[in-house]
């Protein structure tokens, strides 16, 4: 059994949250956040407080909090040569300072507050510079049931980086195309199942491969048509650049 002191309850620690109480192989001990209203409901399943000199022992202290704040939480910690553990993608373990042994726990998803996640299906990345630690992580990552994969701070960093392309960026070019649609008065939800084919596509191919539309294949009257009905000068130079971008990948430079 692997205990576990939370730190965070946004939108990760929630989830953690759910997780690890789902788990038989976790407990958790103690669930701190900032503002405890917004954990109080909680206090009937876990033991919760807003004091950080309250924290009881455990294996793991797991620091969900906001990248900007990770480093102010793991400085105000009132022990030494725990193991302590942040889920950020794009911080360095350093971040967490020199009091404590240093680890990265950092599941690979997007995470809303309204939305179940199978954890199963979450890859975790997992970093130390202890070996008896990354066990420790491995275990965890076991307990709920992800593939987990050591990798170092460069790595994940580009491996955040490529999830904002294919996550929020994505997401922003979804957005676009309601907007779009919204206006004259076509149902959203046509796209739907194009939306599915397109990331099914890529479970079986390359981006590369997958790759079709006007631009890959030279259909400047297309193109020049979807350029007129752009009125959004923002949206017209995202078509633009992204049909360039294209264009530069699959060898139309002419068009």
């Amino acid at each position: 059994m692997i205990s576990v002191v939370l730190l965070g309850a946004g939108n990760v620690g929630t989830h953690l949250y759910r997780a690890f109480q789902e788990s038989s192989d976790v407990t958790v001990l103690q669930w701190y956040n900032r503002s405890i209203e917004r954990i109080s409901s909680f206090q009937n399943e876990v033991a919760i407080t807003d004091d950080l000199n309250a924290l009881v022992e455990a294996d793991i202290y797991m620091i969900a909090v906001r990248d900007g704040h990770i480093a102010t939480v793991a400085k105000a910690l009132p022990f030494k040569d725990r193991l302590i553990a942040h889920t950020s993608g794009s911080l360095h373990f350093r971040f967490l300072g020199l009091n404590n042994r240093r680890a990265v726990f950092y599941p690979l998803q997007t995470f809303t507050a309204s939305r179940d996640i199978d954890f199963s299906q979450v890859p975790i990345c997992i970093e130390s510079t202890n070996k008896k630690d990354i066990e420790t992580l491995i275990n965890l990552s076991n307990a709920l049931g992800c593939k987990h994969y050591l990798i170092d701070s460069e790595q994940r960093l580009i491996i955040h980086l490529s999830a904002v392309f294919v996550n929020n960026f994505t997401n922003q070019l979804y957005r676009i195309a309601h907007e779009l649609s919204d206006a004259k008065n076509v149902e959203f939800e046509m796209l739907k199942p194009l939306i599915m084919e397109t990331a099914l596509k890529v479970q079986d191919m390359s981006p590369y491969l997958a790759q079709t539309g006007p631009a890959k294949r030279g259909d400047k009257n297309t193109i020049k048509r979807h350029l007129n009905l752009l009125e959004n000068p923002k949206h017209k130079a995202i078509y633009q650049l992204l049909t360039e971008a294209i264009k530069q990948t699959h060898g139309n430079k002419k068009l």
